[in-house]
């Protein structure tokens, strides 16, 4: 059976075309102001990778804040369930998925099949999510994927969690002439220890899984892995992970 798992976030929408556990295909596109069309295009270039017509899927499951504007889907399921068994697809034995989204960030505790136990939200405000980090880091003139090209250097102290003041914070670094690396490390650190903090009030695994865009981040797996006192492990394409899951659900 030909399956297929759409995610549409906030910043990303991405595709997974699956044949039983086979990935066919899969696409990553930026969302852009309307998820209907994300959803769709997303889709579609993920079907074209795969050499399948959409007449031979069976089934679509659609997940992630945009979902509820997919009108091509059999089902929507929610971010948490999509993550747990995306990531439970490549480290079946992790017992913890740790997601850092464009707009929230997520811990959620699995068993060995997938199952979500129990979870952890920050959905309140943009605070040590992807969209925080893409925000101060492009305010340094950089892009996430440039960061791990630094030089390693000693933390600077980053007060702020709000996503605008954080902003103006290193503006003001930056004038007083704090090095990028200094601020960058500060940064990731702050947001490392944020997760910690939430993951604190849970029975924590020795093996974790890191899903979500910036689990791309060598430095921040680092200092993630330090603050949990883990294993953090990150799939290939960590972003895909809601999506997989759904094109998984989509075959039970």
């Amino acid at each position: 059976m030909i399956t297929a798992g759409v995610d549409v976030g906030s910043t990303a929408a991405k595709a997974v075309i699956l044949k039983e556990r086979e990935i066919l295909g899969w696409a990553i596109i930026p969302t852009g102001w309307s998820p209907r069309d994300a959803g769709k295009r997303v889709l579609n270039q993920a079907l074209t990778m795969a050499n399948v017509d959409v007449g031979g899927v069976e089934r679509i499951i659609g997940t992630g804040y945009g979902r509820v504007a997919l009108d091509f889907l059999d089902r929507a399921v929610t971010e948490i369930t999509c993550h747990a068994r995306g990531a439970n697809y490549y480290y079946p034995e992790h017992g913890l998925v740790i997601d850092i989204g464009g707009q929230d960030s997520k811990i959620i505790k699995v068993n060995n099949q997938g199952k979500v136990l129990n979870f952890l939200m920050n959905d309140k405000c943009a605070a040590g999510t992807g969209r925080f980090l893409q925000v101060t880091i492009n305010s340094l003139g950089l892009e996430l994927d440039e960061v791990d090209s630094l030089p390693p250097a000693e933390p600077a102290t980053i007060n702020s969690m709000c996503t605008v003041f954080a902003e103006s914070e290193v503006i003001s670094m930056l004038a007083s002439g704090t090095p990028k690396e200094s601020i960058v490390t500060g940064l990731f650190h702050s947001i490392a220890k944020r997760i910690a903090t939430m993951a604190g009030s849970m029975e924590l695994p020795g093996n974790a899984t890191f899903t979500g865009g910036v689990a791309q981040s060598i430095l921040l797996r680092q200092m993630l892995a330090q603050e949990l006192e883990a294993n953090l492990a990150v799939p290939p394409n960590p972003q895909l992970m809601g999506a997989l899951g759904a094109a998984l659900i989509a075959q039970d």
